[in-house]
């Protein structure tokens, strides 16, 4: 299949450069350089581009079904990336409607007829124009296929299939591609011997037709061609070879899909017989303890595919000498065969030769025979037949790993664990190691990037058309991508002492360094600028809270507000900010550049009129209140963001804001305030706590959340008035029929809404607000909405008067800013030290008290509602977090920051069915206070000693053996003596953050000496000082009690698998250890030696762009599933995928998630087959996007192997569920309720290959847990009790299986009744089994009594459950109900919710009513509505949802 990178790369190449490379796919689009106007078409091209042409017509039409499909995936997102997602797509004013006519539009345009009788979302007539506008834009992106013949030397005609809107450019990528033409970079493409232009689109060219033969024409090489070859050369031997994946460089990433399932899933004949060693591993069975690590890994030793060369570099006689060059040589290289022989090459223009050099002569003369040839693979072959042999073995390995495996990932993705890797002589490696310049870029015109100009300029792209908007996010994205690579290289080389410093003299925690056009800082605090703040605590957090609010004003994306390119790096202890810089700040001092906002919190205030019109309009999105406050000279000064914001015009004429860090208001719990008095159960939980630094904020989600809940609450309030009066009004006017506004607002839930105006702003459409309210509430809060305006307006009451006072009571009961209308914003710096405020009249937006009240209320409803909130949406164990990470994007989503993680734990403690979360928790947040003592442990840490440091803290974290640090006493003595000379960045934060950590309960008294000076301090760390360290931070930082003093207790108290918080802490901090199996329990010498950290890795925090068009189809997709309409949203999410490919290029977390939703659509409409093929891919980018061992990966193993089971392969599909279970164990341990489900899965297909014993075994594991999380009365416990009696049944042991059906049945009779189905096919299994008993019994008595069989009783059946039953039962555990609900059922839900409301309207009632009707709605057709709902739509256990509703049915 084409490769969809193929499209990323085309971009790549500058205009005129015949061939891009594997690496120019990072190199910049180069829309500013000559030839812009190429460019362009080249990048409208792209827009559309399926990727490149794939091998021959079947493979592109594979391509084209299935180009990688994917939503916006909020739970799996890095966090930084969830956030940046979903808040106001797109400025307010383009109604919702236009964005669903877009996807509409495009969806029938790019699905063909198929969907044309689309139901047409509402808004449809407003936007019809719009339609039309969109539908021509479509068809430029429309393109025809068309089949070309290419023939190049030496290899037989290709035939292959391309897309008119093509560039020539992917012919080129494709070719490079293919494995008989891959080995030539240095051609051009010629019809009728006229050369193509490199960047034309096919459709272009005139002569091109049907059939036309395309010749590869050889061109001569140039000293740039040459280097490009030998290059690709070298990535196509080193292909198979995981070494950078392991090391982390290239965006490499490991995928094992293949490894587990032993070749590709879908080469399977279907005839073969799946014989299947079904045995579980060891470590698989129920009831392992400690999971080995090997097995995360497997097949590690024969990864690396055969040798073809021992060396190939360039050798030490380069550059050719005058006169040499003057014959045309470009540069030597030096190749030692497999048979150990040695040559020197030249490059020629004409291609490569051998010379007569030595290692010691230089004689550049053709050897005879020399061998030309234009390409250095054939060269190659020609002088070594073992090289020979190995290309082509290397080729063929190449050619047969999946599309996926082999595109390079947008970001880099580090592995934790690392088999010990054979370091190779590698002259390009060692070349890109010491360049300054990241790989490719002498080949891009302009030499270094202008970053800042790159970041800015893709921003101001057009961006009306859908084909305008695909252009620019992917410009975007594209340099986007490359400055965070360019960012963590730098960051690396500025810790590892590689660049020298702009201010060199200064203290090395203050110095600022410039590489690459990008500024770097280190997070302390400098000048004392943070003094108040919390000095280095607050500068070290301030780089986060910075890209936070970089974050939310990108996603506002207010046009002609800039902010810088951002990102912060995590690296050996250090925290490295890395940004974009503003052309013309180095000039001048900061005083004179800032013209708005403060630069000493808040003594001199500075505003701009252009400044406070940009930020107004980014403030009615982000919530922020404009405010006045007082400089200097007591005049007052109008802000629209916190005083900290600064603006700069840049010399490019640009408004650019930084020091963001503020944007959202302050999170009075965590600040000791004199005039803040919170409400007694705050108190009671501990509250105000004194945080480290002032610095804390409110998150943006809670902000939305909390802003909804009042609106709700408002609606409410004014819907019961304003009945009322118009009952009221009623009996007063009996002889008017006067329509009550209620039930007008009724008839409008039908019709398109078209106001507007705030009120229905505020609902922002917050991607991740779990708390949204259902489809059809929100319209009728919509509904009351509009009966409350038109009482404003008139319509409805005579009295004016009355109505406006309904709308001002209800104001007032809410807390709103203004009297009249509902109106929340935040005052950013209403708590701040040191800014005066001016106060307004009591009651109005201006009054400060208010703002305080609301900033205060806010804090509140943070503890009091989200928190138990968050708790009960977990107890139905729908998607359940599996790690650390998934628990903070869960937290982040409801707006509850990770500084209450101490609250969260203290509520989950006291629910046993909350028991895998709490632990989830504990282990997080022991992980989180160890990252802070290790951070300060690292800066303390001489660079020759870092090995031996991480591995002996590891030990004292994760060990109570021996920790003896391997230092010598006389070495510990010498560096005693000199330690402070060689530690460039030592810093006294170590000092500093335990002092705070240990002292800040009793007065600081009891800090530790760790901070003291010397580079081998760290030898004085035991497990016993570390643990007691971790226990003080826990204190001090989430007031919680860890109540262990060593690993021991911890693993006894909490249940914490050591594996587990070596892993997540080896991931918090960037370390990488050797992949062995370490024994924690060693007496005798310590665990971990340092040849067991193998390398240590950057954290890398950024914000991923966005595909908003591609969201709009995601978001419309699953309405449209959610409504029972599988194949409209099938469609719809395809297109989702076609435009994330189209942005995103072929690898994205987003894409991934497209694919499982598509695969899981197919399987719904019947189509396996398909469902096995997409969800394959889904995997394999879930691997190599996520990590290996990601929770989302686990999650598409699962369904994998879900479809592979209904596709036959039996085995396969047990494989893919014991590496599922691996991982899940390694992750967070056996005890969770994903463990249950897996298991059932387990057990059913063991059962179903007459494996009982082993079926049983995990179905009482199962059945143990289903238990414990959902009681003894749920659905979930219902079927585990008749699996386990299905297969006790088997086995013959009927007794056990009656005991069990019975319990089945009680369940189901006690939670459904005795009419039930369910109950009645319960009670039929019991008579059955009944029956055999009986049978058994009798049989057996007779044995007994006669000594044999006197009676002629009827034999006893045991009957091996068929597939197809088994399938059912698969599906059913696994929540997939194949159901279609019609369009009258629907009709008729809503016409009930209808009734419902008129009957108690907008009581209290409103909103449990709407859900529990909706809930029944939904599952009557799919507990797949569920399952999708869930974030991150983990396979939920849908039978208790549907079997409940089916019960209230």
């Amino acid at each position: 299949m084409a490769l969809e990178t193929d499209a990323n790369n085309s971009n790549a190449a500058a205009p005129g450069d015949a061939t891009p490379t594997k690496a120019s796919g990072k190199a910049k689009e180069n829309n500013n350089s000559a030839g812009g106007k190429k460019q362009q078409n080249q990048n409208q091209n792209l827009v559309n581009g399926n990727g490149s042409a794939a091998d021959g017509p079947a493979a592109k039409k594979k391509g084209k079904k299935n180009r990688n499909k994917s939503p916006p995936e909020t739970a799996a997102e890095p966090v930084d990336a969830a956030l940046s997602n979903g808040h106001a797509e797109k400025p307010t004013t383009e109604a919702s409607a236009e964005v669903d006519v877009e996807a509409e539009a495009d969806a029938n345009a790019n699905v063909g007829a198929g969907s044309g009788e689309e139901v047409k979302p509402e808004g449809g007539d407003a936007a019809a124009s719009e339609l039309e506008a969109e539908a021509i834009a479509l068809d430029a992106l429309h393109d025809v296929g068309i089949t070309v013949n290419i023939s190049s030397p030496g290899t037989d005609v290709l035939s292959v299939q391309l897309s008119s809107m093509e560039l020539v450019q992917e012919i080129h990528q494709l070719l490079m591609d293919r494995e008989e033409t891959c080995h030539r970079t240095c051609f051009s493409l010629q019809l009728d011997s006229v050369t193509l232009d490199n960047f034309a689109e096919l459709k272009t060219i005139e002569q091109l037709e049907q059939g036309s033969t395309i010749k590869v024409v050889e061109e001569p090489y140039t000293m740039r061609e040459a280097r490009i070859h030998v290059r690709h050369v070298r990535d196509l031997l080193k292909n198979l070879d995981p070494a950078d994946a392991y090391n982390g460089i290239d965006c490499t990433s490991l995928t094992y899909l293949n490894t587990i399932t032993q070749g590709d899933l879908l080469d399977k004949k279907k005839t073969r017989p799946d014989s299947v060693d079904c045995t579980p591993p060891e470590y698989v069975t129920p009831g392992v303890s400690e999971p080995p690590l090997l097995p995360l890994h497997p097949n590690v030793k024969n990864a690396k595919g055969p040798q073809a060369l021992k060396v190939l570099t360039t050798s030490a006689w380069n550059p050719p000498p005058g006169p040499r060059k003057l014959h045309g040589d470009l540069m030597y290289l030096y190749v030692v065969t497999m048979e150990d022989k040695r040559f020197h090459i030249s490059a020629c223009s004409k291609g490569f030769y051998i010379n007569q050099s030595t290692d010691d002569t230089f004689n550049p003369k053709p050897d005879n025979p020399s061998h030309l040839s234009h390409s250095l693979i054939d060269l190659l072959s020609h002088i070594s037949p073992s090289f020979r042999r190995a290309f082509q073995t290397i080729q063929k390995r190449r050619t047969m790993r999946h599309a996926f495996e082999r595109v390079a990932t947008p970001y880099q993705v580090y592995q934790w664990a690392s088999p010990t890797l054979e370091h190779t002589i590698d002259a390009i490696r060692a070349e890109d190691a010491f360049s300054s310049k990241l790989g490719y870029e002498e080949h891009i015109p302009g030499q270094t990037r202008d970053w800042n100009e790159e970041l800015q300029t893709t921003r101001e792209l057009p961006r009306k058309s859908l084909p305008e908007r695909l252009l620019r996010e992917r410009a975007i994205f594209k340099v986007h991508g490359d400055f965070v690579t360019a960012a963590t290289r730098g960051a690396m080389a500025v810790i590892d002492g590689n660049v020298l410093a702009i201010n060199p003299g200064e203290d090395a925690k203050m110095q600022m360094f410039i590489w690459n056009n990008i500024f770097f800082s280190l997070g302390f605090d400098v000048r004392d600028h943070y003094k108040e703040l919390g000095g280095d605590a607050a500068a070290f957090v301030g780089p986060r809270y910075d890209l936070h609010g970089v974050r939310v004003y990108n996603a506002v994306d207010v046009e002609g507000l800039y902010t810088l390119g951002t990102v912060v790096i995590d690296y050996r202890g250090y925290r490295v900010t890395a940004q974009s810089i503003i052309p013309g700040i180095l000039e001048r001092e900061q005083e004179q550049s800032v013209v708005y906002g403060s630069i000493d919190f808040g003594k001199t205030v500075l505003s701009h009129p252009k400044y406070l019109d940009l930020l107004r309009q980014a403030g009615k999105h982000l919530k922020i209140l404009p405010h006045a406050v007082l400089n200097e000279r007591d005049e007052p000064v109008e802000l629209c963001s916190s005083v900290e914001c600064k603006g700069i015009i840049g010399n490019d004429g640009r408004h650019y804001i930084l020091d963001l860090l503020r944007t959202f208001p302050p999170d009075v719990n965590f600040l000791k305030l004199p005039e803040v008095q919170l409400s007694k159960e705050l108190v009671e939980m501990g509250f105000p706590i004194e945080h480290r630094h002032k610095l804390c904020c409110l998150r943006q989600e809670l902000l939305e959340a909390f802003i909804e809940d009042r609106y709700v609450n408002f609606i409410r309030f004014a819907a019961v008035h304003l009945q009322q009066l118009n009952a009221k009004k009623q009996t007063e006017k009996a002889d008017e029929d006067q329509v009550p506004a209620i039930e007008e607002a009724e008839k409008e839930n039908v019709e398109p809404k078209k106001n507007g105006t705030e009120k229905s702003d505020d609902k922002e459409e917050g991607e991740e607000k779990q708390q949204q309210p259902t489809f059809s509430e929100t319209k009728t809060a919509e509904a009351m909405v509009n009966a409350i305006r038109e009482a404003q307006s008139n319509v409805a009451s005579s009295n004016v008067v009355q109505a406006a006072e309904v709308v001002q009571r209800a104001c007032a009961a809410v807390g709103s800013l203004k009297e009249k209308e509902f109106d929340f914003r935040f005052n950013p710096d209403v708590f701040s030290n040191g800014i005066r405020h001016v106060d307004g009249e009591e009651g109005t937006c201006s009054s400060l008290a208010k703002q305080k009240v609301l900033v205060q209320d806010a804090a509140e409803f943070l503890v009091l509602k989200q928190i138990p909130e968050f708790i009960k949406e977990h107890l139905s164990h729908s998607s359940p977090p599996i790690d650390g990470q998934s628990l903070t994007e869960s937290l982040h989503s409801h707006g509850i920051n990770v500084r209450y993680l101490g609250k969260v734990i203290k509520m989950l403690g006291q629910m046993p069915r909350m028991e895998y979360l709490h632990r989830i928790a504990v282990l997080e947040l022991i992980v989180r206070a160890t990252k802070h003592i290790y951070y300060t442990y690292m800066q303390n840490t001489e660079p020759l000693q870092l090995s031996a440091a991480i591995s002996h803290f590891l030990n004292c974290l994760l060990t109570s053996g021996p920790v003896n640090p391997a230092v010598s006493s006389e070495e510990a003595h010498k560096k005693r003596s000199n330690g402070s000379k060689h530690n460039k960045h030592k810093s006294s934060k170590g000092g500093k953050q335990q002092q705070q950590s240990g002292g800040s309960q009793n007065g600081g008294a009891s800090a530790t000496n760790a901070g003291a000076s010397s580079g081998s301090d760290w030898t004085l760390v035991t497990p016993r000082s570390l643990w007691q360290q971790i226990r003080r931070e826990a204190k001090a930082y989430w007031d919680w009690e860890l109540e262990c003093d060593s690993i021991e207790t911890a693993v006894s108290k909490y249940g914490i698998l050591r594996i587990s918080l070596l892993r997540a802490f080896c991931l918090k901090v960037g370390i990488q250890v050797l992949l062995r199996e370490y024994n924690f329990e060693s007496k005798h010498k310590p665990t971990f030696g340092d040849e067991d950290i193998v390398n240590v890795f950057p954290v890398v925090k950024h914000i991923s762009p966005r595909a908003t068009d591609a969201y709009n189809f995601y978001t419309t997709g699953q309405a449209k599933i959610q409504q029972g309409m599988f194949k409209e949203g099938y469609e719809l999410i395809s297109e989702a995928l076609n435009l994330l490919n189209n942005v995103f290029g072929a690898m994205h977390q987003e894409n991934g998630s497209c694919l499982r939703m598509l695969a899981r659509l197919s399987y719904l409409l019947g189509d396996a087959q398909d469902a096995l093929a997409i969800q394959q891919r889904a995997v394999i980018m879930s691997e190599r996007v996520n990590g290996i061992d990601h929770p989302s990966t686990i999650l598409e193993y699962t369904h994998l192997s879900l479809y592979s089971f209904a596709n036959g392969h039996v085995g396969m599909s047990l494989k893919l569920l014991y590496r599922a279970r691996y991982l899940m164990v390694l992750i967070c341990g056996e005890d969770h309720p994903e463990v249950a489900l897996i298991d059932s899965n387990i057990s059913l297909i063991l059962h179903a290959l007459g494996e009982y014993e082993l079926s049983l075994r995990f179905i009482e594991h199962a059945l143990k847990l289903n238990l414990k999380y959902f009681g003894s009365k749920a659905m979930h416990v219902a079927v585990s009790y008749h699996l386990m009696a299905r297969t006790q049944s088997c086995m013959g042991d009927f007794r056990s299986a009656l005991n069990n059906e019975k319990e089945t049945y009680s369940i189901y009779k006690s939670q459904f009744g005795d009419k039930h189905e369910k109950t009645r096919d319960s009670a039929e299994c019991l008579r059955l089994l009944t029956q055999q008993a009986v049978l058994l019994q009798r049989k057996m008595n007779d044995i007994y009594s006669n000594g044999k069989l006197t009676s002629d009783l009827p034999p006893i059946h045991i009957t091996p459950p068929s597939m197809g039953s088994v399938l059912d039962m698969l599906n059913t555990i696994n929540g997939i109900l194949f159901v279609q609900i019609s369009q009258k059922d629907i009709v008729k839900v809503r016409s009930e919710i209808e009734k419902h409301l008129k009957a108690n309207s907008a009581e209290i009632q409103v909103k449990d009513a709407i859900q529990s009707i909706m809930a029944a709605a939904n599952n009557n057709g799919e507990s797949e509505a569920e399952a999708l709902k869930a974030n991150k739509e983990q396979l939920t256990n849908g039978i208790e949802a549907s079997e409940s509703v089916a019960a209230s049915s």
